[in-house]
Parts: C-alpha cells; structure tokens; sequence
C-alpha cells in the first residue's frame, strides 16, 4: 500500500523523522518498500492569475499573457497552450524558478515578445506523467502563494508490502492504529459524525446468499451536482497514493477506501431497475464490466443485482451499465461486508485484480460499513450538493464473523519470546492494540478487534506482543540441542550424489514452477488428468505439473532465444499426479534435457551436435549410483511427447522407473525451440533400492579375450545378444562388449553385423585352447539357436 506521510500525521504524529517512522513500520512487521518525494525538486512556482490574453503578432499558436503573481505588477509571459484562458489560476515559474531535472526559467524573446517567466502544466512540475495544456487550479487558489507550500509538497510516499494477513493496514487508519501503539501517543481520527437524512428515498435490499454477504448497507443521494469536481487537496492525496482523480463520486469512494480501508461503489440509480438482490450468478450470465471487458459468470460467483440483471461482481469490480457517469445526478452509495472465502480467488479466476478484491480477501472489518457510508456520504454533499436518504443496512447476524476468545498463558510468552516480560507489559501492549482482555487463573481471555482476522491463536497475541514490545528488544540466544548424525546407506541411491553426479557431467540445476500452463501440459502428457488450482497466480500457471519436462522446456527456450545454444539442464522435485483410484500421488522425480553440440567447441575435436546415446550415457551414470547398473533397461517406447522412433522406456527388473528421448519434432515446433531436444525422467523411489558393493579378490591366472563377428536381424537388440552369451556361457566368462556394428556391402540388407569381444578368466587354473574353444562354441550355438545369428566369414 502506498500512502502520504502528511496524511498519516493528521491521524497520528508521533515524534519521529521520516525514516524512523519507516524502520518502527518494518520492526512492526509492516515492511516499508520504499520512500520517494511526493513531487520532484522544484522552486519558485508560485499561483498566478490571468488577467488579459492577447495573440501574438508573429506566431499564430503563441499568445502574450498578462498575469497577476501577488508581485508590484503583473507579469508579461508568452504562452503556446491551447487551454489558457483569461480569468484562470495557473501555476507560474518566475524568473529564477528551478524546475525539475534542473531546468532553470530566464528571461527570453519569443518572436521579438519578451517573457517574464513560464505558466506550467502538471507534467512540467512533474507530478503527472500526460497533460491536456496548462494547469488550471480551483478558483479559490490564493494569487501569489508558493504552489509548493500551498499543496504541501513537501511530503513524502511511503510504500509499505503488507503481508497477506494484515489485511487491517490496508488503509491510513490501520496504519496509524499501529504508529500510535508503537509510538503510545494519541490517534486523532476525524470526526464522522451520522448524516441526516433529507429525503425518504430508500432501495429494497434482498441477502439472497447472507453466507457470501452477511451485510450490506446502501443510501439514495439526489440531484448531486454534475459539473462539480473534485477538491485539489483530495486529488493529492489520491496521486500521492498511486491513484488518478476520475470524478467526484469515484474520487470519494476511492478515498474513503484509502482512509478507512472499506471498498465502496457508486451506482447511477437511474440505470438500476428494481431494488437490489445480493446472490449467486446464474450459470452462463454474463456482465459488461467497467474495464470495458464482458465475463461469463459462474454459479459459484457473487453478484450484486437488480430485478433484471446482474450489475456489479461482488468485492470486484462494477458493471458498465450502472456505471456513473459525467451526467449522473442521482446514485445508491453501496457499503457491503463479504465474506473473504467468498471473494478469495474469484477476480483471478476472471483474470481480475482491484483494490476492493485485495481488501475482500484478506478480511474488512465487519462492523465498519455504515461508518464507511456516512464519511463518503458527507464528502459527497460537500462536494457536490444533493439530498441524502436513510441509510439501509440488511444484517444477517448468524453468518457475521465472531470474533475468537483466545487463551493466552503468560508462561507461554516467555517460552516463545525468551523474554519475561511483566504481565502489567502484555496488558498494556493488548490494550493498546484494541484487544479486550479477562483475567483468568493462568493468563488471560483475549478478545481480537474485529478487523483482526489474522489473531486465531494464541502464538499470534504473543507475535503481537512481540513486535509492539521491539524485536530488536528481545535478547539474543542460541538454542542447544543433542547432535545426531546418521550416516548414508551404502545401498541407497542418494538424490543430492545423482545431482552433483549431473553437475559434475556438465548440467546446471535450475528450479521452476511446480504451476503450469493447461495448455503446455496437455502438449506434454495429454492424456493426464492435471491438478487444478482454486487460486491460482495467473490464468497461464493454473494447473500442477505430473512432469518436470514442462519447466525444463520452458528454460530450454528462454536460453536459446538468449544466443545460449549449448544447453544442459536438471531438476529434482514433485510431480502431481492421479493414480488409478483417482487419488492424487506426488512423487519425488529427476529430470534432465540437452540439446546443442555434444562438447563445448574445441580445437582438438570435431564439433557434432548431441544426440540420444550421450544423454542416454548422463543417465546411465545416474542408475549406476545405485551399484544395480545391471538391473535397468531401456526399452523401446512410446510418449506422447517424444519422437516415436528415438524414444527409450527404462525399466528395472522390467518395472518401469523413466523414459527418455528426443523432444517430437511437433512439440519442438509448437514451444519454438532450435535443434534436436533430448530429454529424460526418472523416478527416484524405484531407484532407493541399491546393492552393497562386494569384495571380489583378483585372479592369479590370466585372461583370455576372444573375438567374435556375427551377423543376424537388425531388430535384435544389444541386451538380447548380451543375455544370450551369458545365457551360453559358464563362470569363466568375465565380461561381453559389443565394440563395432556394421551395416552395409556384404551384409544383408535386413541383417546387421556385431562384433563381440569375450574375456575369459578362471579363478583356479590357466584356460586352455580346448577349454576356451568349448567354451565359445557353446556361446555360438546358443546365438544361433535362440537367435539366429551366424558367424561371418
């Protein structure tokens, strides 16, 4: 929330600089982002007043300007607005005058004209970023005074990042509730006092969902003046709050919900047809909002409605066609209290944000409506004139929120704080905070304020306590606890050894959204049925992810489109999935994706661009952490987001635990990224299972290697031949590699040709040629047996 120093102190002004007002703000647990001038440097500015305007004899745009600025005489000043008119106030930068980004005013010659100074617009002082033309000021602008002192300029913007349960600091009166408890001076809140009533107009009001809205109050206000505008003092005070003066009626609302913190709406009532119904949408209906945007409701949204239609979303926003407008004269001022689950998320389902919505879902104070009404109901009468009704307030009591009696001991505090404090202390700071207290044998009973919806334990009154007291009173100490280790399994797969495994091949670790767009997960995994959130960030990151390709991918892109082309990238986190019964599983994964050359570019090798078997290296590193290397597989699979014919399933003791592969051409298409994109998935609790490494002593005898060339179908696989000469093998034989595939001239062209090489050793005796050739000729009848394969010539 941004608001204006000056602002605060007229409710509380405490004995303190700026920025000790701010720090005691972010001590209080109300951090203060920031602090800026209300306006930019600026002097000699002061209020003129234009008596005569006469056209300029060489320039048709330019006009020579006769104007009063409190001086001897009057001042000659050439002036190019459009806007400028005899009779008007206008802020004037005489001779001397300094304005800002150091633009110094001089005497000049327009045209052969002298000018004696500068009439200036808002954007000139620098307090609005477009004009239409010059400044004009209210007709009761004092000629002669500094426009800096007559505006207290001099003033500064105080940012504060409110937390989401401090929704009762939303406003100026919140916040000078806690300067003045941290302070312990006196709040001077303006007086608000009930408005008569001089006309019998009243609105039938009907709580149609008394659940959602347990209270709304309105009031009739006629014939209000439409060519009024709004007071200088209150169009600083919205600027300097980050808010635009709009008109009168919108001004006041928005004011009064910066003062107080209650959001209000003005509606034309000769646009209303009928008395107004608070409930629940109709399924379909739809309504023309103020921000020019049509939405389609939902059942689930509140509404506020006439006898006809809906007219305004609930704590949102209005609709266009209740809008008032430059000729209303007549309006109903609503001042309404929803409940906060009723309004938590709805404007972000509609892909909305408003400073009624900020403050519904964080919690109003139930109690401050009708206060509310009648401070915007005085403002408006002595802005624009009119006759005010009877304010009407519908209640339905059962669905207010009561506020909690919480327990608090005063052992408790000492046992949280580390500080005892005297209970005459805890009282006092209690007190001071709006709280009503019993005393019971052990502590206290506490009553919360009613705009305290974050005090529902007894942690939050010490909390309280706590920052009222000063944090940086507490005294500083240092827990002792005994120290346990435990040392890691020598059997398990440890997903911090994978992860530094990862980094130590050449891959980054990057962390993303566990929340993704629906579009991005139905092009990864269609067929998923995604976790969906009740309120999400943005409409774009709406659904949980069930794998980590989708943050992957992402950043995948973000590289390339930043000239990164060599990508190596990991994560290990949750993914959220359904399991068969519909229950949602989350399972801890690891992922990883390439792409760009295989090494970084180099002198001594020749560049190539990755491809399948070097990720597919990368993860076999991975599964050999777990000392099974010889338990997994890859299989041949099928995904929908993989390139069909390089995709890989893994598998151990033929379960599956991952997949991996080439990124399909069509998604690589659709997320704009640059090259083959390889990726892989892994299940880490498969992989918890590990075995215990085994002393094996080293033979004393030698061992014998011999090679083999065999040709046989191209779709037999590497682990089918492997398991095969194992298969035909006795004990001597130690190790089977495959180090050549050739395809080509004088093979067949449906068949591949393999060359196998055996190692031979034996723990107990030298082997023999007559051993050896058995024993190879066994494995070679196996081959041909089981698998066809012959041996080449």
């Amino acid at each position: 929330m941004r608001f204006s120093e000056a602002w605060l102190r007229e409710w509380v002004n405490p004995p303190v600089d700026t920025q000790q007002l701010a720090d005691q703000l972010s001590m209080a647990g109300l951090e203060v982002d920031a602090v800026a001038p209300a306006a930019p440097a600026f002097c000699g500015v002061t209020i003129g007043l234009v008596q005569e305007i006469v056209p300029h004899p060489d320039a048709a745009k330019l006009r020579i300007c006769t104007v009063e600025v409190g001086g001897d005489a009057p001042l000659q000043i050439i002036c190019g607005a459009a806007n400028v008119a005899a009779g008007m106030r206008v802020p004037v930068a005489t001779i001397g005058a300094v304005l800002p980004n150091d633009f110094k005013i001089k005497k000049a010659k327009l045209r052969g004209v002298e000018s004696f100074g500068m009439i200036c617009s808002v954007v000139e002082l620098g307090l609005a970023e477009t004009s239409n033309g010059i400044w004009e000021l209210p007709a009761d602008a004092p000629v002669g005074v500094d426009v800096r002192q007559w505006l207290t300029l001099d003033d500064h913007c105080i940012e504060v990042d409110l937390t989401p349960d401090r929704g009762d600091c939303l406003s100026v009166a919140g916040l000078a509730r806690e300067v003045a408890v941290i302070n312990r001076v006196t709040l001077t809140a303006p007086a608000i006092a009930p408005v008569t009533p001089t006309s019998d107009d009243q609105l039938a009001v009907q709580l149609a969902a008394p659940a959602a809205c347990p209270r709304y109050a309105c009031r009739v206000l006629r014939n209000l003046d439409p060519a009024a505008t709004t007071p200088i003092w209150m169009q600083e005070r919205l600027r300097r709050s980050g808010l635009r003066s709009i008109s009168p009626v919108v001004d006041v609302t928005n004011y009064v919900l910066l003062e107080l913190g209650q959001p209000l709406h003005g509606f034309d009532l000769a646009k209303l047809n009928g008395g107004i119904a608070v409930r629940l949408a109709h399924d379909g209906e739809t309504l023309a909002l103020l921000n020019g945007e049509t939405v389609t409701l939902r059942s689930d949204t509140l509404v506020i409605a006439d006898a006809s239609r809906a007219v305004a979303l609930a704590g949102i926003m209005g609709g266009a066609a209740t809008a008032v407008s430059v000729d209303t004269r007549d309006i109903l001022l609503e001042s309404a209290f929803f409940a906060p689950l009723a309004i938590s998320g709805k404007a972000r389902s509609y892909g909305l944000h408003t400073d009624s919505s900020h403050r519904f879902e964080r919690g109003v104070d139930p109690q401050l409506q009708v206060r509310a009404i009648e401070r915007a109901t005085q403002l408006l009468l002595d802005i624009v004139g009119g006759e005010a009704g009877s304010v009407v307030v519908v209640t339905a009591e059962e669905h207010l929120p009561q506020p909690p009696v919480l327990h608090l001991r005063e052992a408790r505090i000492a046992q949280i704080l580390g500080l005892a404090l005297p209970a005459a202390t805890s009282v006092e700071v209690l007190e001071r905070l709006g709280m009503t207290l019993e005393t019971v044998a052990d502590g206290w009973l506490v009553t919360p304020p009613s705009a305290r919806f974050d005090l529902v334990h007894e942690v939050d009154l010490i909390a309280d306590i706590g920052r009222i007291h000063g944090y940086d009173q507490i005294p500083v100490s240092y827990a002792s606890a005994a120290t346990v280790t435990t040392a890691p399994s020598e059997a398990g797969f440890e997903l911090e050894r994978a992860r530094l495994a990862l980094v130590d091949r050449g891959f980054h670790e990057v962390i993303t959204y566990s929340f993704i767009s629906p579009e991005l997960q139905a092009l990864i995994e269609p067929e998923a049925q995604p976790l969906r959130l009740a309120n999400p960030i943005s409409a774009e990151l709406s659904v949980m992810r069930s794998s980590l390709w989708a943050g992957l991918l992402h950043t995948a892109r973000y590289n390339q489109t930043r000239q990164s082309e060599r990508v190596r990238i990991f994560e290990s986190g949750l993914r959220f999935r359904h399991d068969a019964a519909g229950q949602l599983q989350q399972p801890l994964g690891l992922a990883g994706l390439v792409s760009g050359s295989a090494l970084p570019e180099q002198w001594g090798v020749t560049a190539r661009a990755v491809d399948f078997y070097d990720l597919k290296a990368d993860v076999e590193a991975v599964l050999a952490l777990t000392g099974a290397a010889g338990q997994f597989r890859f299989v041949a699979g099928e995904h929908p987001a993989l390139h069909p014919g390089q995709t890989a399933r893994i598998e151990r003791d033929g379960l599956p635990v991952g997949m991996m592969g080439m990124v399909h051409p069509a998604l690589a298409a659709r997320l704009d990224l640059k090259g083959d994109v390889f990726v892989f998935e892994l299940d880490v609790a498969p992989l918890a299972l590990g075995i215990l490494p085994r002393y094996a002593p080293i033979s004393r005898f030698p061992s014998i290697r011999r090679d083999l060339a065999i040709a046989l179908e191209r779709t037999i696989s590497h682990d089918a031949v492997v398991n095969c000469v194992r298969a035909g093998a006795d004990e001597t034989l130690r190790e089977v590699m495959v180090f050549d595939v050739y395809t080509g001239q004088n093979v067949d062209s449906s068949r591949k040709s393999l060359a196998l090489g055996l190692i031979l050793q034996s723990y107990s005796q030298t082997l023999t040629d007559d051993f050896i050739e058995g024993a190879v000729g066994q494995i070679v009848n196996r081959l041909t047996s089981e698998l066809g394969a012959r041996l080449r010539d």
